[in-house]
C-alpha cells in the first residue's frame, strides 16, 4: 500500500473491484450544481416578471388567509368588508369626482390669457355646442355671463376672480338670480376641476340664464331718499 509521509493514504478504490469511485462530498456537490447550472434545465423556467407576479399573488393570498381568521365570519366576512369598501369608494367618486386642484388654487382663474367680449364668449360656446361638445360649450357660456356682468358694471372686472366668487359677487346684485349663478358656478367647476362631463342639458340652463340676465334689472344697493328730512 502507497504512503505518503508516513501516514497511509485514503484508498480511491475500495476493495471490491467494481465498487464506484468514492469521491469526496464537496466536489461532487460543485459539480452537480454546475450541471443543474446549465441553460438546457432552464428554458421553461418563469421569467422575472412572471415570478413577480406570482409572488404578489402568493403575498395577498397569506395576507387574505390571515384576515379572514381575525375577521367575523372568516373568508365570507372579508368579501363582505371589500365589496362595502368598493361601494363607499364608488359612491365617492361619483360625488366628487376626479380628484382635481381646487378651483381656489392660484391659476384657476374663470378666464384665460386672452380677454374675450361676452358677445365673442357666446360665439364659442354656440360652436361647441354645435358640434357637441359640452364641456367646452357649458365652460364658454359661464364665461359670457360673467363677462356680460362685467360689461354692465354689475362685476368690477378681476383678474384672478374664480366661478364661485363671481356668482357670489352677481348674485349680490340679482338676488333673484342667486341661485342660478351658484349652480352655474358648480357646473363650471365640476366640468373644468371636478372631472364631470356636462351635457346638453346642462348647456341649455346655462344659456337661458344667460339670456334671462340680459333682462334682469339688478337691485339697488343704495336706494335713492325721496322727500327732505
Amino acid at each position: 500500500m502507497l504512503t505518503t509521509g508516513g501516514a497511509t493514504a485514503r484508498p480511491l478504490i475500495r476493495e471490491s473491484g467494481d465498487a464506484p469511485v468514492d469521491t469526496p462530498r464537496t466536489p461532487a456537490r460543485e459539480a452537480a450544481e454546475r450541471e443543474l447550472s446549465r441553460p438546457m434545465y432552464h428554458e421553461n423556467d418563469p421569467n422575472l416578471l412572471q415570478r413577480a407576479h406570482q409572488s404578489f399573488w402568493d403575498w395577498v393570498g397569506d395576507l387574505l388567509s390571515a384576515a379572514s381568521t381575525a375577521a367575523p365570519g372568516g373568508l365570507l366576512g372579508i368579501v363582505v368588508i371589500l365589496l362595502a369598501a368598493a361601494g363607499l369608494l364608488a359612491a365617492l367618486w361619483w360625488r366628487l369626482g376626479t380628484p382635481r386642484r381646487t378651483p381656489a388654487t392660484p391659476g384657476d382663474s374663470l378666464f384665460g390669457d386672452v380677454p374675450l367680449s361676452a358677445s365673442q364668449h357666446r360665439t364659442t360656446a354656440e360652436t361647441h355646442a354645435g358640434a357637441h361638445r359640452w364641456n367646452e360649450a357649458v365652460q364658454e357660456r359661464m364665461r359670457a355671463v360673467v363677462r356680460s356682468l362685467e360689461e354692465r358694471a354689475l362685476l368690477e372686472p378681476r383678474p384672478g376672480r374664480t366661478a364661485g366668487e363671481a356668482a357670489a359677487e352677481g348674485g349680490r346684485s340679482l338676488p333673484g338670480h342667486a341661485g342660478e349663478l351658484r349652480a352655474a358656478a358648480r357646473s363650471f367647476d365640476d366640468v373644468t376641476y371636478g372631472g364631470r362631463p356636462a351635457d346638453q342639458q346642462a348647456y341649455r340652463r346655462l344659456r337661458d340664464l344667460d339670456l334671462a340676465l340680459e333682462d334682469a334689472r339688478p337691485l339697488l344697493t343704495e336706494p335713492a331718499r325721496g322727500g327732505a328730512e
